[in-house]
């Protein structure tokens, strides 16, 4: 029997890395989308640290480190405001395996300006933004949910934020998001629930994820090191929303979970799901 398919955007760091790695180790084969082909590359709107240098983090190095976890890897650059570049990777990860059973939307664009104060908003970002949450995620999706529907089911899970539920807790320039951030994570909370809908009954389960604050280099170029942030509300591993999206994918309850947005730092926690980080947390 073949081994069972995900395909996860973003991945060259952070929370998608840390998913990648936790379905190679469930016995997943895996295939991996960002931007950063090798370590060092810089490409347009690009994040860079508060050191001025390139993020670390890239698709060869994520590739090493799955197939030393004894899966079978694919890592395809996708830029997600470049159309043709979305097509291009669905169809080469459709080529290489014979079924996708996982999708994870997880890439975002994540330029300098993502958390502009409304003010400096102009038409430009607000277009990369929606580029970047929605249009790049629902064309994505579009490509390879018929794959899904074909052999009788499939996941799709959607990244979103709390940005995208409520208001910030600060402004932005202070450690808060910004509009064009937080309206884009709100178009993203309503796909799931309309794939749901839609396609429950021919196998299709759809899930939205909140990672909440997690400690990630991205995270921390773009509201600092030391945020106040990160103070008032604090920051877990981002292993802990990647085991949150394994559970659901694998878990005989997760379709209960479905229709609402499940904030996975709480998941976690009640569902013992991370439980060295759940100890950790619980402590008084």
């Amino acid at each position: 029997m073949s081994r069972p398919t995900v395909l996860i955007t973003g991945a060259s760091r952070g929370i998608g890395k840390a998913t990648a790695l936790a379905y190679a180790r469930a016995g997943y084969d895996v295939a991996i989308t960002a931007r950063t082909e090798v370590e060092g590359q810089h490409s347009q709107y690009s994040l860079s640290g508060r050191d001025g240098n390139t993020l670390p983090g890239s698709l060869a190095t994520t590739l090493r480190e799955i197939e030393a976890c004894g899966a079978q890897a694919l890592a395809v650059r996708m830029d997600l405001l470049e159309p043709a570049s979305v097509d291009a990777a669905a169809d080469a990860v459709l080529a290489k395996f014979a079924r996708l059973d996982v999708l994870i939307n997880n890439a975002i664009y994540q330029g300098s300006d993502l958390n502009a104060r409304f003010l400096d908003l102009d038409a430009e970002v607000l277009a990369r933004v929606w580029q970047g949450y929605v249009a790049g995620p629902v064309r994505l999706t579009q490509r390879l949910l018929p794959r899904m529907l074909t052999q009788g089911g499939g996941t799709v899970i959607n990244v979103t934020s709390g940005a995208g539920e409520s208001d910030p807790p600060l402004a932005a320039g202070r450690g808060g998001w910004g509009y064009a951030y937080g309206a884009a994570k709100a178009a993203v909370s309503r796909l799931s629930g309309v794939l749901a809908i839609e396609h429950g009954e021919q196998g299709i389960r759809a899930y939205t994820v909140n990672p909440g604050v997690v400690s990630t280099e991205a995270l921390h170029a773009t509201l600092g090191e030391n945020g106040a942030l990160f103070k008032k509300i604090g920051a877990a591993p981002p292993e802990v929303p990647a085991r949150v999206m394994l559970w659901l994918a694998t878990d005989q309850d997760a379709p209960a979970h479905q229709r609402c947005t499940i904030n996975a730092q709480a998941f976690a926690l009640q569902h013992n799901i991370v439980p060295p980080w759940a100890a950790e947390r619980s402590k008084p």
